[in-house]
């Protein structure tokens, strides 16, 4: 029984991968915008909710840290990690203005914005994303599904072509990986 759902979640993974690689371009662009604001001595803002706020924090953290090869460390906040700031966002406003309240704050032109979120729809996203476009920040996104509000709102933005949340994740995560192995592989030295 265990074996065939295994089995199935690779059956359904390696599905969803193959009608990914339509977006390999996509992939690209938002590796493009991510260099052109690091070299240029912006940052990168990353959020999202639930696993989308791991793979934020993960994204930052292959920033910060590095992925592959030593370099120097890049900016990138995931706005994901300070409780503090949540909880009292979520209090005096609403749930809604969690990241947004840190774009506003934190966020200046130049700077990338990349909302996770596997429907396009979770609202404090979507008002980040918004806030953003406000600030002069340039925006990119990862969803699922049909891409929800997210889709007017990013300049780059990947719709993983499915509907099932883990898989989505999954290639946002390898989408994420690529981006980060894009990022290593300049000389940051000059």
């Amino acid at each position: 029984m265990s074996i065939d759902m295994i089995t199935g979640a690779f059956d359904a993974h390696q599905r969803v991968l193959e009608k990914s690689r339509a977006l390999i371009p996509t992939i690209s662009a938002m590796a493009d915008i991510c260099r052109e604001a690091l070299k240029r001595g912006n940052k990168i803002l990353v959020c999202g909710n639930g696993g989308s706020a791991a793979d934020a924090q993960h994204i930052a953290a292959e920033f910060v840290g590095r992925f592959h090869n030593e370099r120097i460390s890049l900016p990138a906040i995931a706005l994901t990690t300070d409780t503090s700031i949540l909880t009292a966002v979520a209090n005096d406003y609403s749930y809604d203005r969690v990241f947004a309240r840190q774009v506003e704050g934190l966020g200046r032109p130049g700077d990338v914005l990349w909302g996770i979120s596997t429907s396009g729809n979770s609202a404090n996203v979507v008002e980040a994303l918004k806030m953003a476009k406000e600030k002069g920040l340039v925006t990119i996104g990862s969803t699922g599904k049909d891409g929800g509000k997210m889709v007017s709102l990013c300049r780059e933005i990947l719709v993983v072509p499915d509907d099932n949340t883990a898989r989505i994740q999954e290639i946002h995560m390898l989408a994420a990986h690529s981006i980060c192995e894009v990022i290593d592989g300049l000389d940051w030295n000059k």
